[in-house]
């Protein structure tokens, strides 16, 4: 199919797959859980990865300028953000890339700021690093109507944890799971209060190539020149363009000193990515804007026929329309359906979603459901669900 018309092949088909989404439960159950897209991939990265296998091209990786241009210039368009390619480097993947840093910038028993609920990894980086977790949660409001994102952050709160000590705010922007994305104004408070109290940011923003184009996403290090002076991305091409298994990650500062803080890490961390990944991944961000494109319409399309399958089956539970992304966090509080209530449509469903309590303890009722498939595989879904209660 052309990259302009792109959509989830049938489930029969799916279940060949060899990824952990399709191994890691029976052939009966529904996954719907690890976050990876079932849609075909890019034309683009498909020829250069045939061109690279069928040419035996697969060697130790090297220096890759083609993946900072590739950046680069991805960047300038989606988001009008002028990098220095000088300052890209790469890294086996984005939890590879947040634990090396932080080695070179912390050392154990230094505090750690998240915001839960949040992507579960965030807490296994932490305590590879031996850091001091702080949590201060978002809070859910009433104001989820339309494209409203009800999660809210205190910014005051963060600024007392900031005045006491703090060596990092490790940042998830755009947010997994609540689809969240951090206005230019929160961001650079959050620059300013970091520069005012010497906290490092560093900012997951794996999601951003998939935000909706209702929304506009905003790069950490493009809000202000305080910004630039504590800040560091990491990210990838692996949740844009569904190449996670090829191994690749970047991570950008756009400041000196950082640059010469981030030249310490040790020379493996580069060699460590695989060669098929670094060349995709500068082949997505250059020549995957139309496969992208055609991907957003169809869960453009899927993050709003949930919204319609739940009003018409499952009004009780709450649901907020993501402005990023294609993972949906839906509070099942109303449905009683225990603890857990993953575990439950796991056995009694057959459905995998992931357990809200892994994002943070207090969402126990919550489950995030993975919508980068097949409506009808999504329709299947909350059938399901239906057929349990």
């Amino acid at each position: 199919m052309p990259d302009s018309n792109v959509h989830a092949p049938s489930l029969a088909k799916l279940l060949t797959h060899h990824s952990e989404k399709w191994r890691r439960f029976d052939r009966d159950v529904l996954p719907l859980s690890i976050a990876e897209m079932d849609f075909p991939i890019a034309d683009p990265i498909r020829t250069v990865l045939h061109e690279m296998v069928t040419q035996s091209d697969l060697g130790y990786l090297g220096s890759v300028p083609e993946l900072g241009q590739g950046f680069a210039q991805f960047a300038a368009a989606r988001w009008n953000w002028a990098v220095d390619t000088s300052q890209v480097s790469i890294a086996a993947d984005v939890g590879v890339a947040v634990v090396e840093v932080l080695r070179v910038f912390t050392k154990p028993g230094d505090k750690i700021l998240i915001n839960s609920p949040v992507y579960q990894n965030f807490y296994n980086w932490i305590h590879e690093t031996y850091l001091e977790k702080i949590d201060l949660p978002f809070t859910r409001t009433d104001s989820d109507e339309g494209l409203n994102n009800p999660w809210q952050l205190d910014l005051d709160a963060v600024e007392n944890i900031y005045a006491n000590g703090l060596k990092v705010h490790l940042l998830c922007s755009p947010h997994n799971p609540l689809g969240r994305i951090f206005s230019k104004a929160e961001l650079t408070r959050i620059a300013d209060m970091a520069k005012k109290y010497n906290v490092l940011v560093i900012s997951d923003e794996i999601h951003a190539p998939l935000t909706y184009i209702s929304s506009d996403f905003t790069p950490f290090l493009d809000v202000s020149d305080a910004a630039r002076e504590v800040g560091i991305t990491v990210t990838a091409a692996s949740k844009g363009w569904n190449i996670a298994g090829l191994k690749c990650a970047i991570i950008i500062s756009q400041n000196d000193a950082i640059k010469a803080t981030l030249d310490e890490l040790p020379m493996a961390v580069h060699f460590r990515a695989s060669i098929l990944g670094a060349f995709a991944s500068a082949t997505a961000f250059a020549d995957g804007g139309v496969w992208l494109d055609s991907v957003m319409k169809q869960l453009d399309h899927n993050r709003y026929l949930i919204r319609d399958l739940l009003a018409a089956k499952l009004p009780s539970v709450k649901y907020h329309i993501p402005h990023n992304s294609y993972l949906a966090w839906l509070d099942l509080s109303t449905l009683h359906l225990g603890q857990d209530p993953s575990a439950t449509l796991l056995e009694k469903a057959r459905i995998a979603f992931n357990p809200g309590h892994s994002y943070g303890l207090q969402c126990s009722q919550y489950v995030r459901l993975n919508f980068a498939t097949s409506p009808e595989i999504i329709t299947e879904a909350i059938e399901r669900v239906i057929n349990t209660l």
